[in-house]
C-alpha cells in the first residue's frame, strides 16, 4: 500500500551522510518536530537526477526555507558513500543526504520501482514531499520516466 498525505513516516532505518562519515538515524525521529522537504532520486549519479532533481533543490533551497522548511533531504537507494560523494560533486552541502540502501524505506512507503532493466534492481520512485512533524502533508510521486511534479519548484508552488 502506497503512502499517502496525512501518514506518519515509518519506523524505519536511514543513514545520515555527515561530515564525520555515515550516522544511522531512525526516520520516525529524524523527522519529528520540524518541517522537511523530501526528494527521492532512483539512482545519484543517474542522468535527470544529477541535471535536473537535485540541482533544483540547491537552488531553490533559499526559498524552500523562506517559505518555512527547516531541512531539505534527499533519499536514494544508495549507499552514504555514493550519496555523500554525489553531495560533494554537485555542491549540495545545504541537502542532507538520506541512504535508504537495503530499500527499507522506500518499500515501507509502497513507492519502489524495477530498474532491473537498467540494471539497478529495486529502487525508490522518483518523488517529493513535504513532512511535518513526521505527518506528509503533501506528496508528489511521478509516473515512470516522468520529471513534472516532484521538482523542488513544484513543491515551491505548494506551498
Amino acid at each position: 500500500m502506497t503512502i499517502t498525505t496525512g501518514d506518519t513516516i515509518p519506523d524505519v532505518q536511514l543513514v545520515k551522510v555527515t561530515g564525520s562519515g555515515p550516522e544511522k538515524v531512525n526516520a520516525r525521529e529524524y523527522f519529528a518536530g520540524r518541517t522537511v522537504a523530501l526528494f527521492s532520486v532512483p539512482g545519484a549519479y543517474t542522468p535527470t537526477c544529477s541535471a535536473k532533481h537535485l540541482p533544483g533543490f540547491v537552488e531553490h533551497a533559499d526559498a524552500l526555507r523562506a517559505k518555512g522548511v527547516d531541512e531539505i533531504a534527499c533519499t536514494a537507494v544508495n549507499d552514504a558513500f555514493v550519496l555523500s560523494a554525489w553531495q560533494k560533486e554537485n555542491g549540495a552541502d545545504g541537502i542532507t543526504m538520506l541512504s535508504d540502501g537495503n530499500g527499507e524505506f522506500a518499500k515501507a512507503l509502497g513507492l519502489t520501482m524495477d530498474g532491473s532493466a537498467f540494471g539497478m534492481g529495486q529502487r525508490g520512485q522518483r518523488f517529493s514531499m513535504l513532512v511535518k512533524d513526521g505527518v506528509i502533508t503533501h506528496l508528489n510521486v511521478e509516473q515512470p520516466g516522468d520529471f513534472l511534479v516532484s521538482s523542488a519548484e513544484h513543491l515551491l508552488g505548494q506551498l
